[in-house]
């Protein structure tokens, strides 16, 4: 079995929700990535000073599961710092996102799809998955393309079932293979 850490950044709480569940069923460490200056309007609009060091030694880990938010369709800072800061020491990267994107709009100018082809090429070989699980699977069918709805939504154990649970399962039986 892989030594595996889940290295998180999250503003609203989702995406730290969703990677305690990936430590939990793959028995991995957890750390979050912590902003020197956690301003969101500055992380917003691109500007960063990077982040707070680790406690942990990602090269002691054979696999980094990152996880965090896209937010317009943007790397964020946060994993963009934590990116090119470790990048060297990592062996195998796994990016998962809960997202605002849908599977749909993907590929258009804020979808996921655009973010994953980023951290692929930054990444390359290392990169062995990109994987979002949009916050409109915990809607309804008629409601997911509220967007004042997916974008108050939050991922917490009273809705983490479904469609969102079925493709974490998914995910899940992926990268535990």
């Amino acid at each position: 079995m892989k030594k595996s850490i889940v290295l998180y950044y999250s503003k609203t709480g989702s995406n730290k929700f969703l990677a305690y569940k990936i430590k939990q069923e793959i028995n991995a460490e957890i750390e979050e990535i912590r902003p020197r200056i956690n301003a969101h309007i500055l992380l917003m609009l691109g500007l960063s000073l990077g982040i707070k060091k680790l406690k942990n030694n990602v090269a002691d880990f054979d696999r980094v599961i990152l996880c965090g938010p896209i937010w317009m369709g943007k790397f964020i800072e946060p994993l963009k710092a934590f990116s090119l800061k470790y990048k060297k020491q990592i062996k195998e990267l796994i990016f998962v996102t809960c997202c605002g994107s849908s599977y749909e709009i993907r590929e258009k100018k804020f979808g996921h799809g655009l973010v994953f082809k980023k951290v692929e090429n930054l990444f390359a070989e290392k990169c062995t998955r990109c994987e979002a699980l949009p916050i409109a699977l915990l809607l309804p069918d008629n409601k997911k393309q509220d967007a004042d709805l997916v974008m108050y939504t939050r991922l917490t154990e009273s809705n983490f079932n479904g469609e969102f649970l079925e493709h974490f399962n998914r995910f899940i039986s992926n990268i535990s293979g």
